[in-house]
Parts: C-alpha cells; structure tokens; sequence
C-alpha cells in the first residue's frame, strides 16, 4: 500500500496505475493512469508560504467537505473536475492542462489589494482601483486580479495583457475564464449570504481537457477565500474597526504576534497542543458557518483511506 512516509502523519500511497506524485503544501496528488487524479487533503497546515511542523486534526476532512459542497453547488455554472469524495479527506476526478494562473476575484478591498492601495498605488494587475476608499470597502463591482501560479515560492501579480501576451492563456480563453470567475463569485456570495456571510475574496484554478476548460482544486474554503461576517459590517466600517472575519487569518495574525513572517532566520513559534485543538476547533466553525451543516468528524486508519479510496477508482481503470 505505502512506498514512503512523508512528514506530518501523512503516508504516501501506491494507487493501482499511478503514473506521479506531488506533495503540495496542503494536498498530495496522485495521478492515476493519463486522465484521472486522487487529491488527499492532508492535515497540513501553511502561512506565509511555510508549512507549519504540527498537523491540524480534521482540517483536511474540513477543507475537502466544503469543497466538495461548493463544486456540487456551482456544477451547472462550468464543468469542474471532480467526480467522487469516497472518504471525507479525497476526491477523485478528472485530469486537466492547468493554466499556470490563479484567478484571483475580489469584491472588497483588502488584504494584498488594501496594502497596494495604502502604499498610493491605484492600479493592481492591470485593474484600475477607484479613488477614495477605505480598507475593507466593496468595490463598485468585483474585480480580478490574477496571479501567476509559481511551482515553489511567492506567487507574482499579472495583468490580463500579460497573460495573453505571454502566452499563459488565449484572448478567447481568457473571455471564458474570466466569466466563469465572475460567475463562480457571484454563487459563492448568494451562498455566503444565507449564512450572513460575505464572501470578500476567493481563487479559481482552472485546466483544460481537449478543448473545454474545467475548474480545477477546491473552492471557497477557508484557505482559498476570506469571509467577513455580514451583521454589523456596516457599522464598522462607518466606525472605522476591523471587520470580523472567517478565514485562517487568526493563524496568520498569531505567527506575526510571535515574530514569524516566514523570513530567513525566523522560527515558527511553538505550537502548543492546546493551541493545536484551538485551530482544530475553528476550522470546525468555519464549516458549520459556511455550509450551514453540523460537522461529523470521521476518523479512518491509513489502510481504510486507501481500500475506500482504490474501490472507487476501480469503476473508472
């Protein structure tokens, strides 16, 4: 079953026909014969680009729960990739050419677009930015600000013209991913809404086989999106106060709170147990918050992922 144990509890499996492996920060990706991938959603937990030493128990049943709710919930909008979630942590689905491009989609300005904007700047990515605004204001429309998908390291700010001209996308390309994006944004809001969210900013992955483009990865999880409470949003903008959020932003904001920024020569601070369940317990929230469901932790041994996992590959071999 394992050819070689990886960091982080996570134990790399030999699928029948397995052609590659790729560990990412969060994910390990198999690819199953010339059109088919198994993505694990590992516990592993990243900021600033560094996979933290500690594993979050339940994040990567989490992360691949909603994501599969939400490529359910926006099928009918593009075709995306998945096929089955046999267990909580894996989805099976198809094979795509990525484009090497995040489509990056935001309906407020903050984050990276907050701090381009305070340093005076009112062009991002090619996209003017209105005068006038306040961190965490909608802007007059969504707007999409890509980047490029870098194999190791910082992803890089590109425009729409430097994505055609480059050759990472064609005009006609770039015309459908863009409406799917905005498309895509537009469903994550209403379906943010019901729950008294606002979906503020997400990214889109997406690929092509033959002809057609599909979406890619997951989408709208905490760790792709940011969520702002939508009860007492306006006050506190008119208040000046920092909005409430829902994201993995608290994990960020302790690591800066212990002088880690993942730059050379710092350390990742210590990560407690009691810290550990902490973070644990709020990616649960953010399930329950996002999806409106009751969450069901489900714990299954190694062998049982892989037995589970090869049983519903088999119909598609």
């Amino acid at each position: 079953m394992k050819c070689s144990l990886l960091l982080w509890g996570m134990s790399q499996f030999q699928f029948p026909q397995q052609t590659a492996f790729y560990k990412g920060k969060v994910r390990d990706v198999y690819s199953i014969g010339t059109n088919l991938l198994v993505m694990i959603a590992s516990n592993r937990i990243s900021a600033f680009d560094v996979i933290l030493p500690k594993p979050i128990p339940y994040k990567g049943q989490v992360l691949n729960q909603i994501a599969a709710y939400m490529l359910d919930a926006t099928k009918d909008i593009c075709p995306n990739w998945l096929i089955s979630t046999p267990v909580p942590n894996v989805s099976i689905g198809k094979r795509c050419e990525p484009f090497k491009i995040e489509m990056v989609v935001r309906g407020n300005l903050t984050g990276h677009a907050w701090r381009t904007y305070a340093s005076g700047k009112r062009t991002l990515c090619g996209v003017a930015l209105p005068e006038g605004m306040k961190e965490n204001d909608f802007f007059p429309a969504p707007i999409i600000t890509p980047s490029t998908k870098a194999a190791e390291g910082h992803d890089e700010d590109i425009s729409k013209e430097e994505i055609i001209a480059n050759g990472l996308a064609s005009a006609d390309d770039w015309a459908i991913l863009e409406k799917y994006a905005l498309q895509l944004f537009e469903r994550g809001k209403a379906i943010a809404a019901k729950q008294g969210l606002i979906l503020v900013d997400t990214k889109y992955e997406f690929g092509k086989i033959g002809d057609e483009i599909y979406l890619m990865d997951e989408i709208h999880t905490p760790d792709s999106s940011r969520y702002f409470y939508a009860d007492g949003f306006e006050e506190r903008q008119a208040k000046g106060e920092r909005q409430k959020q829902l994201s993995k932003e608290f994990v960020r904001e302790w690591l800066i709170a212990n002088n880690f920024m993942g730059k050379e020569g710092q350390s990742v601070p210590e990560m407690t147990a009691e810290w550990i369940h902490t973070i644990s317990q709020r990616y649960i929230e953010l399930y329950e918050k996002v999806i409106g469901q009751s969450f069901v932790p489900v714990d299954l041994t190694e062998q049982e992922i892989f037995d589970k996992t090869v049983a519903s590959l088999q119909p598609l071999l």
